[in-house]
């Protein structure tokens, strides 16, 4: 016989095949050791649901499936991702609550507004009593209510942040088995297929969180490119008589290149800003030395201007060519056509067309950017192709 979470999936996906995809990617597995419900993901890249089942059979199948609902919407609004200071972990908990019950009814019904909790002193009990969004602040991240939160702490000198408990129907200790960026992939990934299945039957919410996966990369524009330069490594061995056989002293010995094959462009017209162009080129610079790889810098506005082979320490000698109008398509021809690399970064300010390329490939764009450009490349190449400075 079905228990009470198998029951409330089943409940869920009546609602929307988005529910549906998302729970092939769930192990449930019952304990006492818990309140209600806890999430993890564990070493193959599955949801774990933890969950009590006396307590949740106690509470019938319209709470848990608001519960199941509750722990998916945390997964896709990027809230385990959340590492909140011990002193700040209350207004976190009503802040991250607050951003995701406002699209659970079985909750929101039983809410009220965060500025009451906060204004009157005290957390929620998430037994007959939840938090939702300010009247007037809707659809907003958690990111948004903690600040909206704060502002109203730093305002008021009768809150005590102490006693603004965080009493959430599940466990807001989110565990991972996978280092973070890994972790962010998957959701990344299993959040979108599900929208993607679920078309035109979307549950509420689900559109800004993916809004938000889309335009807001989790990690850093840094970390990005090193993860691009590291995909992209290639191991080539072969033998060389300039090296020594340790083994047979009359046979030749081996040599094996290391390293990523990558070419740079560099949009060198005349909108880009020199800071810009200094903290691009100081993070190639610490690519090139930890690398090893080989570095081909193209510098482009309308037609091909320089190419060279960057190295450490090159940047001292680089003087940047261009400043003309843009156009891309002739630099990203030119480096298939000739160097044919692994990878293809793009460095520009966006205020040109979207070029045509055929290998893997990467945007960063520059503080002052065209946002249009950002979004078409999301629509050509994908959310994981483009950051921002």
């Amino acid at each position: 016989m079905k228990d009470i979470v198998e029951k409330a999936w089943i409940e869920l996906a009546k609602e929307s095949v988005f529910f549906s995809y998302i729970r092939m990617h769930f192990e449930n597995i019952p304990t006492e050791n818990i309140r209600t419900t806890k999430l993890s993901i564990t070493s193959s890249g599955n949801f774990r649901l933890l969950y009590n089942p006396r307590r949740l059979k106690s509470y019938g199948i319209r709470f848990t499936k608001a519960l199941i609902k509750h722990e998916i919407y945390h997964i896709i609004f990027g809230h385990i991702f959340i590492k909140p200071k011990k002193r700040e972990k209350g207004i976190w908990g009503l802040a991250m609550d607050a951003s995701i019950n406002q699209y659970i009814k079985e909750l929101d019904s039983l809410s009220e507004p965060l500025d009451v909790f906060l204004l009157e002193g005290h957390g929620t009990d998430n037994e007959t009593l939840f938090v939702t969004a300010p009247i007037n602040m809707l659809n907003k991240t958690a990111e948004e209510y903690f600040t909206y939160a704060m502002d109203i702490i730093e305002k008021s000198n009768f809150i005590d942040m102490e006693e603004v408990n965080d009493s959430s129907p599940d466990s807001h200790e989110f565990e991972s088995e996978l280092p973070e960026e890994i972790t962010f992939d998957i959701i990344s990934e299993v959040v979108t297929q599900a929208y993607d299945k679920s078309a035109g039957n979307e549950p509420n919410g689900i559109e800004l969180a993916i809004s938000i996966m889309a335009k807001k990369n989790k990690f850093d524009w840094k970390t990005l490119i090193r993860r691009f330069f590291g995909s992209s490594v290639i191991v080539d061995k072969y033998r060389t008589q300039m090296r020594p056989n340790r083994r047979y002293d009359d046979q030749p010995g081996w040599r094996t290149e290391r390293g990523p094959k990558i070419a740079v462009i560099v949009d060198t017209s005349g909108s880009i800003i020199e800071e810009e162009f200094n903290d691009f080129f100081s993070e190639i610079e610490d690519i090139a030395r930890v690398s090893g790889g080989k570095i081909s810098l193209i510098q482009a506005d309308e037609n091909v201007q320089s190419v060279l082979q960057y190295s450490k320490g090159k940047w001292r000698d680089t003087v940047l060519k261009g400043k003309g109008s843009t156009d891309l398509q002739p630099a990203v021809d030119y480096v298939e056509e000739n160097l044919r690399p692994e990878g293809i970064i793009v460095f520009t300010d966006g205020w040109v067309e979207v070029p045509n390329i055929n290998r893997r490939c990467f945007f960063v764009l520059s503080k002052k950017h065209n946002p249009e450009f950002f979004s078409q490349v999301i629509d050509i190449y994908g959310n994981k192709k483009i950051v921002t400075l």
